[in-house]
């Protein structure tokens, strides 16, 4: 957004400017013909913005605080205009218009333009016009950093590392040997990327305290354009061949993608997955919180996998699927857990009297 659009505060904007912005229709209330002098300094929920706050409503669902509101102004759909008592920016999308107009209330400072005395660069290290490295960051030998790439606090780029165009790493990143992130990049604080996968050979014919043979885990990690990747995120090497994040994919917090994993394009990962090595997952698949899947399976195309699901075989059609059981009162579930572990024996009996009945 230009200087012009602002008002002489950096905290906010002009009405008529945000919906320049977004392309959207501007609805004003008692009787107005101009927004130019109605300043918006925030985004909040419908049931707490204040006159100066900018809010929004994607679902029917919300209709009561939409009545009820004390925002300056609501992002709505064509549908909900009257409803609305305040001014309105009206949008087909006003989910996807509040995400996009979120980043211009974003004031979280970058790391300064340039490089920190304190940061540490390899001569043979490659760094772009307009990059920002913070104080104490690391580059290795021979790795880049392209144009406009904001590297934060503490992180460290190993050696051969590739970082993209207008990437982000936010403080104490690691970014491994050799690995490569496209543009647009997002990493947030305390992720590992390019870490050992977990391979080892068992050695049973030596002393005891030395079973496992390690592998050295030879392969990289390759990640698209316009990833997002949270905090506490540990993304393993491949043992040969690479393990790949394609363009577009999102991993929420605490996730770990073993060796030699694919995650394919457009796909969402929720908080505390794991993928084993090995796996393929396909594009535009949601894979929600907690869910477990195995090594060496597929996973088709445009799958829902619900929370805390455990999946131990490939998925070769698109849907959505689950696994395990909902909360129960405790005695309920106590009685319910003591029957599954009679069920094989209900079944013999049930079969030896079928068979007497036959007989």
């Amino acid at each position: 957004m230009t200087r012009d659009t602002k008002s002489d505060n950096k905290n906010e904007y002009t009405l008529t400017a945000l919906a320049e912005l977004l392309g959207a229709e501007l609805v004003l209330r008692n009787g107005l013909t101009d927004a130019t002098d109605i300043l918006i300094s925030g985004i909040a929920p419908l049931s707490s913005a204040i006159a100066s706050q900018l809010s929004f409503c994607a679902s029917a669902k919300h209709h009561a605080e939409l009545i009820a509101t004390s925002a300056a102004a609501v992002i709505v759909s064509a549908d909900s205009v009257d409803d609305c008592p305040v001014h309105c920016l009206v949008h087909k999308n006003p989910y996807l218009a509040f995400a996009q107009l979120s980043h211009s209330f974003d004031l979280r400072p970058k790391p300064a333009l340039g490089i920190h005395p304190t940061a540490v660069i390899a001569p043979t290290a490659s760094i772009a016009e307009g990059a920002r490295i913070a104080p104490g960051v690391v580059v290795m030998d021979y790795a880049t950093i392209g144009c406009n790439a904001s590297i934060g606090p503490n992180s460290v780029i190993e050696a051969s590392a590739f970082i993209g165009d207008n990437v982000t790493l936010m403080a104490n990143t690691n970014i491994g040997f050799a690995v490569k992130l496209g543009n647009d990049v997002r990493v947030d604080s305390g992720t590992v990327i390019g870490s050992d996968g977990f391979g080892y050979a068992p050695n049973p014919q030596v002393d005891a305290g030395h079973r496992w043979q390690k592998i050295a885990q030879l392969g990289s990690v390759v990640i698209g354009d316009r990833v997002e990747i949270g905090a506490n995120t540990v993304i393993d090497r491949g043992a040969l061949d690479n393990t790949v994040i394609e363009d577009d994919v999102i991993i929420d917090n605490q996730v770990h993608l073993a060796h030699n994993v694919i995650i394919g394009r457009g796909t969402a990962i929720a908080g505390c997955v794991g993928v084993a090595g090995s796996s393929t997952i396909g594009e535009d698949c949601t894979i929600a919180g907690g869910v477990c899947v195995t090594g060496h399976i597929t996973i088709a195309d445009k799958v829902t996998v619900l929370g805390m699901s455990k999946v131990t075989g490939s998925i070769k059609q698109s849907g959505t699927y689950s696994s395990g059981t909902g909360t129960q009162e405790i005695s309920g579930w106590r009685k319910s857990a003591v029957r599954f572990t009679q069920l094989d024996a209900l079944h013999q009996r049930v079969k030896t009297l079928e068979k007497q009945q036959k007989d």
